[in-house]
């Protein structure tokens, strides 16, 4: 298995992952079940899409291709509203 994409969060791999699968490549998630050691553990390149390495280029031209958009970041502190703050 060959990495493929350095995802950010489980969330970002997995939307990865269902993309490759779609296109009929199986798919490891490298590092899925170490995300509870967050403390522990190194910040970047922790959960890692991974494909079998024959499959790797066309697995890696799907990646390019997919457009997860920009971060939604608020323009100053008037758009932050506490009630949506995480606890």
């Amino acid at each position: 298995m060959k990495p493929v994409y350095d995802a950010a969060n489980l969330i970002d791999a997995h939307l990865v992952r269902h993309a490759l699968e779609d296109a009929g490549i199986p798919v490891f998630i490298r590092g899925e079940a170490l995300t509870g050691a967050i403390g522990e553990l190194p910040l970047q390149g922790m959960v890692q899409v991974c494909v079998p390495e024959v499959a790797w280029p066309e697995a890696d031209a799907i990646v390019r291709e997919l457009d997860f958009g920009e971060p939604i970041v608020a323009d100053d502190e008037a758009d932050w509203d506490p009630g949506l703050a995480p606890i």
